[in-house]
C-alpha cells in the first residue's frame, strides 16, 4: 500500500487499461480456447516416444556396440533379405547411394558383407552378409531378445503381461500395410 512516504512504484491498472486475461472464448470474435491435444493425438506422441526409448534400450544391451544402428539395419536386411546391390539398399534404408557406400566399407573392412559381381549387369556389385556377419546380427538379436524377456519377466505381473500381449496385437495392426 502506498504512503506519503512510499509512493506506488508502478501506477496501478484499471480494468480499461491494463491487460485482460485469456481466461474463455471472447465473445467479440467468437474464438475458442485451445482445448489442446486430441486423446489420439497424445497417444500417438506418447507411443512414439516410449517405441524410441524401448529400441534405445534393447541397443544398448547388444553386444554389437562397435555397429552404428544404420550398420545394423543394414546387416539385417542382408541376412533378412538376401544379397542386393548398394542402389537397393540405399533406397530401403532411405540413405543416400554416397552414404550407403560409406556403411557398405565400414562392415566390408570388418568382414561382416563381401562384395561379388552383379549376376547380369557388370557395371553393379551385390553384396551379401558373411558368416561372421550371420554371427553378429545372431548375437545382437539374441541380446535384445533376452533383454526384453528378462525385463517382462521381471516388471510385469501376469495381468500386465496379458495387457502387453494385447498391446502386440494392436501394434502389428498399426504397422500393416
Amino acid at each position: 500500500m502506498a504512503t506519503s512516504d512510499h509512493p506506488p512504484t508502478e501506477p496501478a491498472l484499471g480494468p480499461e487499461t491494463g491487460p485482460r486475461p485469456e481466461t474463455g472464448p471472447r465473445p467479440e470474435t467468437g474464438s475458442r480456447p485451445d482445448p489442446g491435444p486430441r486423446a489420439e493425438e497424445r497417444i500417438a506422441v506418447d507411443l512414439a516416444a516410449v517405441v524410441s526409448q524401448l529400441m534405445r534400450r534393447m541397443r544398448a544391451a547388444s553386444s554389437q556396440g562397435a555397429l552404428t544402428p544404420s550398420q545394423r539395419a543394414v546387416i539385417s536386411r542382408l541376412y533378412t533379405e538376401g544379397p542386393t546391390t548398394t542402389a537397393a539398399l540405399a533406397r530401403a534404408e532411405l540413405v543416400r547411394p554416397q552414404s550407403m557406400r560409406m556403411i557398405l566399407a565400414a562392415l566390408e573392412e570388418q568382414t561382416l558383407v563381401e562384395r561379388a559381381p552383379h549376376p547380369t549387369d557388370g557395371r553393379q556389385v551385390v553384396f551379401s552378409i558373411t558368416e561372421r556377419g550371420h554371427e553378429a546380427i545372431t548375437s545382437v538379436r539374441q541380446a535384445k531378445q533376452s533383454w526384453l524377456l528378462d525385463a517382462i519377466d521381471t516388471r510385469l505381473d501376469a495381468d500386465e503381461r496379458s495387457t502387453l500381449a494385447e498391446a502386440t496385437e494392436l501394434l502389428k495392426r498399426l504397422v500393416q500395410e
